[in-house]
C-alpha cells in the first residue's frame, strides 16, 4: 500500500529533476536524487521517475553515478524497454578513465535482473578480466558467476573458464579467491573448481598475501587436494603449520579441519593438532560474541566425543556466566557432563547445583537433567543433590527430579533402593503431564518399595476426571494394573474404580479401548496379566559405569567447521534433503585421475 500523498512526492521529484536550473547546481542535483533513493527505501513507488535518473546518469560525480546505478538496478525488472537506454550509459562508463567509475558500472549491468541482459555484459565482462585495474577484475570475475546464473542451464563457456582459472595466478589476492568463488558456481554441474597440484602449490604460496576471508576462502577449497606422496603431505602440513595459532576463529577452524583431513592416515598427527587448537578454542568458547561462543561450543563437544580427556583440565573454563543466553548456558552443561571424572565430578555437581535453582525454569529443569546424566556414572552422589532439590517443594524442580529418577531406574533398577523414599509428597506438587507421567511410571513399576504407593496412585484416580492429559491416564491405567499383581488387597477397588470409569465414561479412544485390554486380559487370569505387564523392563546386569563407544575422529572430520555440529547430523540431513548438498569436501572416493584430467588444462 503506498504511502499517503506519495503520488505528489514522486511528481514534486519528477518536476525537480527535470528542472534545467536544479540539474546546473551539482549539490542541489545530488540530494534531489538522494531524496529519490530514500523514499525508494522506504516503499514509495518511484519507478515513474526512471527517464530522468537514467539522465542523472551522465555526470562525472562518483556519488551521483552510484545512486543512479542502485535505483537502475531496483527498478529495472519493471522498467525494461526503458533500462535499455541505462545499459548504453553503463557500456560507455565500462570504458571510463577512473577504474572506480569502470568497476561500479560493470557491477551494476551485472545487477540489472532483465531478460536478454547477457548479450549486453558479456563483452565488458571480458573486456574487465583483462583490466589493469585490480578493482575491475574483482568485479568481472564476479560478473562471471551472475552471468553464468543468468544462462541458467546454457553449456559452460570453455574460454571462460580457461580466463578464469588464469586469473588464479593474479598478483590481487582478492581477485584470486574471487576466480575460486566464481569456478564453484560455474562448474557446480562438474563436482565445482579442480585442485590439482599446481594450483594448490600456488595457493598455499599466496597464503600470506590474502586477508582472513581469503585465507579460510583456500583453505576449504584445499580441502579438495590429496597429496600425492607422504613428503608432500608434511611439507604442506609445515606451510600450514602457522594457520592454527591465528587471530582469526574462522581460519583456524579451517586449518584445523584441513590438518585433519591430511592426516587422517595419521592418528598422533590429528591428536597433536587438537592439542594445539586447544587454546584457541577455549578463547572462542569465552568470546563476547555468542554465535561465536556457541559454535566453538559445539565443535568443543564433537572432540570430546572422540577424546573425552582432552578438556578435562580446563573444565572451570566452561562454567557458566549469568549474562550468557540460555542457548550458551545449556551447551556449557552438555560439555560439562562429557568432563566428569574421578577428580572434578564434586565441583561439577556443585557447580549445576546452583544452575538448578535459575530463576528461569527452563534452564533450572537442564541443569537437573545434567546431574541426570552424571548419575549413570556417579550415582550416589547425584541422587543425594536431587534429592535436596525435592527439599525446595517447587514444581518445575519437581518434575525434572522426577523424570531423571525415572530414567535413571530404567537404565539401572538397583538405584530405586536411593530414589524409593522422596517419592512421597511429590504428588501435590507436580502438575505438568510429563512429571505425572514419570511419578506414575515409577510407582507402577516399583510400587512393593513405596509404603503408600497404592494410596498416592488413588489419588489420580479419584481425581482422573479432572485429569486433561490422555497420556496420563494411560500411564496410570498400567501403572496400577501392575501394582494390583505385587499388593493386590490393596489396589483392587482403586483398579475397580479406574477400569469403570475408563470404560463407562471415558470419552478418548485410546483411554478406553486400554481399560477394556486389561479388563479382558485379567479375566484370563492372574498369572497371564502378570506374564504380559510385569515382563523384565531392563537388564538388571546393566551398569551405570558401562562406557559409551568413543567415536574416531575421522568419523566426524568431514562434518568439522560445518553447520552438522550446531543442527546436528540427523537434523542437518533432513533440512538438506530437498536439495543437494555436498557437505564432505573431503570426498576421496572419487577418482582422482579423472578429476585430474578435467584440470589438466589449467595447469
Amino acid at each position: 500500500m503506498p504511502y499517503l500523498g506519495s503520488e505528489d512526492t514522486v511528481k514534486e521529484l519528477k518536476r525537480a529533476l527535470s528542472n534545467p536550473h536544479v540539474q546546473t547546481d551539482h549539490l542541489r542535483y545530488r540530494n534531489v536524487i538522494q531524496r529519490v533513493i530514500r523514499h525508494m527505501t522506504q516503499g514509495v513507488d518511484v519507478s515513474s521517475v526512471f527517464m530522468e535518473m537514467v539522465k542523472a546518469s551522465a555526470t562525472i560525480d562518483i556519488v551521483q553515478k552510484k545512486l543512479v546505478y542502485l535505483y537502475m538496478c531496483t527498478y529495472a525488472p519493471l522498467k525494461p524497454d526503458l533500462a535499455l537506454l541505462a545499459i548504453n550509459t553503463l557500456c560507455k562508463d565500462c570504458s571510463d578513465p577512473n577504474p572506480m567509475v569502470r568497476g561500479l558500472a560493470l557491477r551494476s549491468m551485472c545487477s540489472l535482473r532483465m531478460p536478454g541482459i547477457q548479450e549486453y555484459i558479456q563483452q565488458p565482462i571480458l573486456n574487465g578480466l583483462r583490466d589493469k585495474a585490480a578493482y575491475v577484475r574483482r568485479v568481472a570475475v564476479l560478473g562471471c558467476a551472475k552471468m553464468q546464473k543468468l544462462q541458467g542451464d546454457y553449456e559452460v563457456d570453455g574460454a571462460l573458464v580457461n580466463e578464469l582459472y588464469s586469473l588464479l595466478r593474479d598478483q590481487d589476492p582478492i581477485v584470486v579467491v574471487n576466480c575460486l568463488r566464481a569456478l564453484e558456481e560455474i562448474l557446480a554441474h562438474e563436482g565445482g573448481v579442480v585442485i590439482n597440484k599446481p594450483i594448490a602449490h600456488h595457493l598455499l604460496n599466496r597464503m600470506p598475501d590474502l586477508d582472513q576471508w581469503g585465507q579460510s576462502e583456500v583453505l576449504t577449497f584445499l580441502l579438495r587436494y590429496k597429496p600425492r606422496c607422504e613428503e608432500e603431505l608434511f611439507d604442506i602440513l609445515n606451510l600450514l603449520d602457522g594457520y592454527l595459532k591465528n587471530s582469526s576463529s574462522s581460519v583456524v577452524m579451517a586449518a584445523t579441519k584441513l590438518f585433519l583431513v591430511l592426516a587422517r592416515d595419521f592418528p598422533h598427527v590429528q591428536a597433536d593438532v587438537l592439542v594445539r587448537v586447544k587454546g584457541p578454542l577455549l578463547t572462542a568458547c569465552t568470546s563476547g560474541s555468542r554465535e561465536l561462543c556457541f559454535t566453538a561450543l559445539c565443535h568443543v563437544r564433537q572432540i570430546i566425543d572422540s577424546l573425552p580427556g582432552h578438556f578435562s583440565s580446563q573444565y572451570k573454563k566452561f562454567f557458566c556466566s549469568y549474562s550468557e543466553p540460555h542457548y550458551i548456558k545449556c551447551q556449557k552443561m552438555e560439555v560439562l557432563c562429557k568432563l566428569v571424572n574421578d577428580e572434578n565430578v564434586q565441583h561439577i555437581l556443585e557447580e549445576l547445583r546452583d544452575y538448578c535453582t535459575d530463576v528461569s525454569a527452563e534452564l533450572a529443569q537442564a541443569a537437573i537433567f545434567a546431574i541426570g546424566n552424571i548419575a549413570r556414572t556417579y550415582s550416589e552422589q547425584c541422587v543425594r543433590i536431587l534429592t535436596e532439590l525435592l527439599e525446595l517443594k517447587q514444581e518445575h524442580i519437581t518434575s525434572a527430579v522426577v523424570q531423571v529418577f525415572r530414567d535413571l531406574v530404567w537404565l539401572c533398577p538397583q538405584c530405586i533402593e536411593y530414589v524409593a523414599q522422596p517419592l512421597s509428597g511429590c504428588e501435590e506438587i507436580i502438575q505438568d503431564s510429563e512429571g505425572k507421567r514419570a511419578l506414575i511410571w515409577l510407582l507402577g513399576i516399583h510400587g512393593e518399595r513405596v509404603p503408600n504407593a497404592p494410596y498416592i496412585l488413588e489419588d489420580f484416580v479419584e481425581n482422573i476426571k479432572s485429569e486433561p492429559f490422555s497420556m496420563v491416564k494411560l500411564e496410570l491405567l498400567t501403572a496400577v494394573a501392575r501394582l494390583f499383581i505385587a499388593r493386590p488387597a490393596e489396589c483392587q477397588d482403586t483398579l475397580g474404580r479406574l477400569l469403570y470409569y475408563c470404560i463407562e465414561e471415558e470419552k478418548d479412544m485410546a483411554v478406553r479401548d486400554r481399560a477394556l485390554f486389561y479388563y479382558r486380559l485379567l479375566q484370563a487370569g492372574v498369572e497371564e496379566t502378570k506374564g504380559i505387564l510385569c515382563s523384565p523392563t531392563s537388564d538388571r546386569s546393566l551398569r551405570l559405569l558401562e562406557e559409551q563407544t568413543e567415536s574416531s575422529i575421522n568419523e566426524w572430520v568431514p562434518d568439522f567447521n560445518s553447520l552438522v555440529p550446531i543442527y546436528g547430523k540427523k537434523q542437518w540431513a533432513a533440512m538438506t534433503a530437498s536439495r543437494v548438498v555436498d557437505l564432505h569436501y573431503a570426498d576421496f572416493s572419487t577418482d582422482d585421475s579423472k578429476r585430474e584430467g578435467k584440470g589438466e588444462r589449467h595447469r
